[in-house]
């Protein structure tokens, strides 16, 4: 099957995307260089050209993504006029990618493991930034939480957040709705 239609953009980020839906669906163990080549159009040996194999797929794959999540949040609660506007820019921000690229955070999750020691660390980095970027918003909302409390608050949001891959059953309207109202309802100031 060749996928077509999932990305814009160039051919090395549509080798990623396609090399995602493929782990996602089969498992990193359960899809070789000539699948992702197959499902891109293109021969197994031709991804050589951009990639070093498997491994430095996957590996930029989720480097990648969390780059975007991380450029795109800062940016989105720096334009901001207000605390709240920040909070529902990244709430806004996040749901879009799990609505829209769920094979992302199917590989997070499943697929840590085979990623070497070093593309662990700088995938973890480039996520715990993202998080304080979150964690900076919600304590000025919430000046009654702490540090590791805010935290801990941001990251239960996203385990709601990035279990779309597995409950999204409505319609993308309605889960878009739906998981704003929660995500801000668990995040926002609370009235006195």
């Amino acid at each position: 099957m060749v996928y077509t239609g999932l990305v814009a953009g160039n051919r090395k980020q549509q080798i990623l995307d396609i090399a995602a839906v493929l782990f996602a669906e089969r498992g990193f163990h359960g899809v070789s260089v000539h699948d992702i080549g197959a499902a891109c159009g293109i021969s197994g040996p031709a991804l050589y050209k951009h990639f070093s194999g498997k491994d430095e797929i996957l590996a930029r794959s989720l480097t990648t993504i969390s780059e975007q999540l991380l450029t795109t949040g800062r940016s989105r609660a720096a334009a901001a006029s207000t605390a709240d506007d920040a909070l529902t820019a990244l709430i806004d921000w996040h749901i879009d990618f799990a609505l829209g690229h769920p094979a992302f955070i199917v590989i997070q999750e499943r697929e840590w493991a085979n990623l070497d020691a070093e593309e662990r660390k700088e995938v973890r980095a480039l996520q715990l930034a993202y998080i304080d970027v979150w964690v900076d918003t919600v304590r000025l909302l919430r000046p009654d939480l702490g540090q590791p409390e805010a935290r801990a608050a941001v990251q239960a949001t996203f385990g709601l957040l990035n279990s779309t891959p597995h409950s999204a059953r409505i319609s993308g309207g309605r889960m878009r709705e739906l998981l704003q109202g929660l995500a801000l309802g668990a995040l926002a100031r609370r009235s006195s």
